[in-house]
């Protein structure tokens, strides 16, 4: 297990390195930081004097290995937006996405493992088709549509809940960085339908997910010997069935985790939640070069943390699984 733990790390570690590599390419070819700094009205000589400054006329590989030893010492350049630098400016929209992401993720779980093992146990019960159908449904539509449709329902028609923003928030830690709306009542009714649009994209997938590999485990051997042995069905079914069930959902889920923040920009979007999403789009509009490149290097170092972990707790869920490589 020790070994597996040291490739994993060493894996995630070079994967990095290409991202930052093709963020640094990106910032290096795109953009003129010259003109960011001073604007336009400078002589070419003038240029030519802070281009050799920033060290911009040095050999790529030089330039680079700066990047990256500014990138661990957490400094990704100035945003031309907010004249902040790039870190700061992530952090103060990250709560907004983590509390998303988490809430649709809870959604999601608490959800999907009970509908989908109920559809897997009872597959001729007019409910499991009815969770089926939906979930048919579910996979069609995107989620700025659903996004759009809860508003129109829950907010325009019958204006249960807010349509866009935040709500009221307080400052979690006093540092004025982690504004959360997890502690009022108005911020939890803002959370709500931002949560529920998001949980649509993947919600539909997990039930089908668990409701094919619960079936699938049903039929095997060791399940038929548990019946032959007179077990309990709640054991055989929760205990024996459900726990090897656990191994692909468990690193499925850990990926759409990452895919999740990407997918935020739409529902963000829609709700003008004021997360990374809404702020990436917004560095788009206004090309600031440096905070999409601190964005993508920020996200890409989530969904390879997120990965490696669920990658090692796969292991922990059942040992007996090979994932060292070795025999």
């Amino acid at each position: 297990m020790f070994a597996f733990i040291v490739r994993r790390t060493i894996q995630a570690v070079m994967v990095m390195l290409i991202i930052s590599l093709i963020g640094f390419s990106i910032k290096r070819n795109i953009g003129d930081p010259i003109r960011d700094l001073v604007g336009e009205r400078v002589t070419p000589e003038e240029r030519a004097v802070i281009a050799d400054k920033l060290g911009l006329n040095d050999p790529f590989f030089k330039q680079y290995t700066r990047f990256v030893k500014n990138v661990l010492h957490g400094d990704f350049g100035t945003s031309l937006i907010y004249r902040k630098p790039c870190l700061e400016v992530i952090l103060k929209h990250a709560p907004a996405t983590i509390e998303l992401v988490l809430g649709a993720a809870l959604i999601i779980i608490f959800i999907s493992l009970p509908l989908g093992v109920f559809a897997a146990l009872k597959p001729k019960h007019l409910f499991s088709k009815c969770i089926m159908g939906f979930s048919t449904l579910g996979v069609s539509i995107p989620v700025f549509l659903t996004a759009i449709m809860f508003i129109y329902l829950f907010s325009v028609t019958l204006g249960w809940l807010p349509s866009y923003g935040r709500g009221e928030t307080v400052d979690l830690f006093n540092n004025g960085y982690w504004n959360s709306g997890l502690l009022t009542i108005d911020g939890l009714k803002h959370l709500v339908l931002p949560c529920v649009s998001l949980a649509s994209i993947m919600l539909p997938l997990y039930i089908r997910l668990i409701r094919s590999e619960m079936m699938e485990v049903l039929e095997t051997e060791y399940i038929k010997y548990a019946w032959a042995k007179g077990l309990a069905p709640t054991r055989i079914w929760l205990v024996h069935a459900f726990k090897n069930t656990l191994l692909p959902v468990v690193t499925v889920f850990g990926l759409q985790i990452g895919i999740m923040f990407a997918f935020t920009i739409l529902t963000e979007t829609v709700f003008q939640w004021q997360g990374m999403g809404f702020m990436f789009l917004e560095a788009i509009q206004r090309a600031d070069i440096s905070l999409l490149i601190a964005y993508l290097v920020v996200v890409a170092s989530v969904f390879v943390l997120v990965n490696t972990v669920v990658d090692i707790f796969y292991g922990f869920i059942n040992p007996t699984v090979r994932i060292s490589g070795t025999k």
